[in-house]
């Protein structure tokens, strides 16, 4: 069966931060239907692209999952790829909202997008060597490169195989 590898950043800095990270893991084992592959330890942070009182806890897991049946022929096929991550998209998204996380995206008069505090915050990092560019989904994601809260957990568990 091929596989691929799935990284996802999650975060929180509402209520029990550590615990919502907890809790957003076993709703991802189950709606993605396996356990994760790995997971980095908790790093705490100031808040990224806005002020709170509230620090951040944040981590990054792996899960190995397979390449959907009927899909292996077209591994190489963008469109193949961006039905798949908008699948694990939509399945982060639902996790956000059942968890109680209000989405609320407002832009500044900058044009840049407005970050706020959230119970929990689950973004596809890289899915396998995908390039996904679309409007609303892109990976790997832009940012990651720019934030150390991505960046050390996911070193911490691209170094393990």
């Amino acid at each position: 069966m091929e596989e691929y590898p799935l990284y996802l950043g999650l975060g929180s800095n509402i209520g029990d931060r550590k615990g919502n990270i907890i809790e957003a893991l076993a709703r991802l084992d189950k709606a993605l239907g396996c356990h994760y592959d790995a997971v980095s330890d908790l790093v705490e942070t100031d808040p990224w692209g806005f002020e709170a009182d509230e620090k951040f806890m944040n981590a990054v897991v792996r899960y190995i999952m397979p390449v959907p049946r009927g899909t292996s022929e077209y591994v190489g096929c963008v469109n193949a790829h961006a039905d798949e991550a908008r699948k694990i998209l939509r399945i982060c998204k639902d996790i956000e909202k059942s968890m109680g996380r209000t989405e609320n995206v407002e832009y500044g008069p900058d044009g840049k997008r407005m970050y706020h505090s959230r119970i929990i915050d689950i973004d596809i990092l890289m899915a396998g060597d995908w390039r996904i560019d679309e409007p609303d989904l892109k990976i790997p994601h832009p940012l990651m490169q720019e934030r150390d809260f991505v960046m050390i957990p996911l070193r911490q568990i691209m170094d393990r195989k």
